[in-house]
């Protein structure tokens, strides 16, 4: 376990802070959705970051609790972010959620586009 982390298991990694952000919406909705993380092709480098709040799983989505928020990925998106961490920012340059990951092996500025 890494200070202020959870491990949810050996495949990914839901930061407090992430958690806490995550339980916020799903208040402000008024319903108790997933974030939703998904790999997809675009961006900068060739893959970039998706997330939505989701009510819907399908039966092969891999589910992820931590503090009692839940995220969720399909098998395809969980192979490029194997061994990350989800975590959320609030700073002076803004707030979104960021997620670490050691797959990539570059990444653009903002974060949300990587090549592996």
């Amino acid at each position: 376990m890494c200070y202020g982390f959870t491990m949810t298991n050996d495949l990914f990694y839901i930061s407090d802070g992430a958690a806490a952000r995550i339980k916020a919406l799903a208040t402000q909705e008024q319903r108790l959705p997933a974030l939703r993380i998904s790999v997809n092709s675009g961006g900068c480098y060739g893959l970039q970051y998706s997330f939505d709040l989701d009510d819907q799983h399908q039966e092969q989505d891999k589910v992820f609790n931590h503090q009692n928020a839940r995220v969720v990925m399909d098998e395809l998106s969980l192979d490029f972010l194997k061994g990350s961490t989800l975590d959320y920012v609030d700073d002076m340059m803004g707030s979104f959620f960021t997620i670490k990951n050691p797959n990539a092996s570059s990444s653009c500025g903002c974060g949300n586009s990587f090549s592996v």
